[in-house]
């Protein structure tokens, strides 16, 4: 039987790309590993406490809400101030 070298270089080549898949995921895993070696989770659970807190604390979180019109009225003096009159030119 002759030898086929077109088989063992394909064989050779899917063997190096597969060594290379093992060698770059062991080392991506160990660099991930030891870039998050100070990295802990929280020591709270954001959850829990919604049970235990009284009405009055609750009502200190939420957002105050502005009306449209005063928003609408501090736009408009804030453009009126930055544009300057324009006059009409009389020919």
């Amino acid at each position: 039987m002759k030898f086929n070298w077109t088989v063992f270089l394909t064989i050779t080549l899917l063997l190096m790309m597969m060594g290379a898949g093992v060698f770059s995921a062991m080392w991506g895993f160990s660099l991930g590993r030891e870039a998050l070696k100070g990295v802990t989770q929280p020591e709270f659970r954001p959850g829990s406490n919604l049970s235990n807190r009284s009405e009055n604390d609750s009502n200190t979180n939420h957002p105050r809400f502005l009306r449209e019109e005063d928003i609408l009225e501090e736009v408009e003096a804030q453009i009126q101030s930055h544009q300057p009159e324009v006059t009409p030119h009389s020919a």
